[in-house]
């Protein structure tokens, strides 16, 4: 458990160290747990430090996908190719917005019926299949499919935009088969799509330049940037979620072993998922004050 040792004036003079006392590095959760679990007549005798190690790492993981504050956030200008690469330590995306002239984050959804398949350049033959000079020779295409080149030309994003009587000519004649808007497509704020293979955003035409502010998941672990390995002194774990850190270790390490005692291992699991709670609950932040008045707009009755 890392302890007070700066004094106030070197905290102070050191913008790059504002906050750091809410974390603890994972070096030192380690360290801890190596001299309060491991030795003789401990709950882990002869365990290794790699196995720690290890353990350690897919704790941070595992609570950073769900309990830890592991957002980050990037704010980028759209190019004009209308695409953005996803960040080196990207797991899964919170929100993605775009600030208008006010500052304000206006909501980019998601297109689920699109995407960019790759454009496969080899002739398809008549029986269906491809002709390939050589036996060796192996499918390749272009990146940028038909598909995704019509998606990134549209020139209205929402329902909003088109004219009441296009809407009337193009669908008012179908008898049975006009249905209200969809409410995920009546805005217009612009949309985008994941490619997973590529590992990529792609935007609407209408976000071409726009300031676009993305938030994601990381998966809470620093790699070094001389050599590319985890930097263990770097990865920071909230002090508040120190002990579920711990229970995640020690549950992990004693499930690997084919001697332990399943009662042990019961009891430790238990504990694990309660600290996992309890940290979720501290992490959340959540202020009596500050949510009795935003629980003070329930009473406005909303018409639909």
């Amino acid at each position: 458990m890392a302890i007070l040792e700066s004094n106030n004036r070197n905290y102070y003079a050191d913008s790059g160290s504002h906050g750091d006392y809410r974390y603890i590095s994972l070096v030192e959760v380690i360290d801890a747990f190596n001299a309060t679990y491991v030795g003789q007549d401990k709950l882990c005798e002869k365990v290794s430090l790699p196995d720690i190690t290890f353990h350690a790492t897919r704790a941070l993981q595992e609570l950073s996908y769900d309990t830890l504050r592991s957002t980050k956030d990037w704010e980028v200008t759209v190019p004009s190719t209308l695409v953005l690469v996803m960040p080196s330590d990207f797991v899964n995306y919170v929100k993605l917005s775009w600030s208008d002239g006010n500052g304000v984050e206006r909501i980019l959804y998601p297109v689920r019926d699109t995407s960019n398949p790759l454009d496969i350049s080899t002739t398809v033959n008549d029986s269906g299949g491809f002709t390939l000079t050589n036996e060796l020779d192996k499918l390749t295409g272009d990146e940028d499919s038909d598909t995704w080149d019509a998606y990134g030309s549209l020139t209205s994003t929402d329902i909003g935009s088109i004219d009441s009587d296009e809407i009337d000519d193009e669908y008012g004649r179908l008898v049975g088969g006009r249905y209200g808007v969809d409410p995920e497509h009546a805005q217009a704020n612009g949309s985008f799509f994941i490619n997973q293979t590529s590992g990529k955003f792609h935007f609407s035409s209408n976000m071409s330049g726009k300031t676009v502010i993305l938030k994601y998941i990381s998966d809470g672990l620093i790699t070094s940037n001389t050599n590319g390995t985890l930097d263990l002194d770097s990865t920071l774990v909230p002090k508040l979620a120190e002990e579920a850190v711990y229970k995640h270790i020690l549950y992990g390490v004693l499930l690997a072993r084919k001697d332990s005692n399943q009662a042990l291992l019961s009891q430790i699991k238990k504990e694990k998922f309660a600290e996992t709670r309890k940290a979720k609950l501290r992490l959340s932040n959540l202020k009596l004050g500050e949510l009795t008045q935003v629980l003070r707009g329930s009473s406005k009755q909303i018409k639909h």
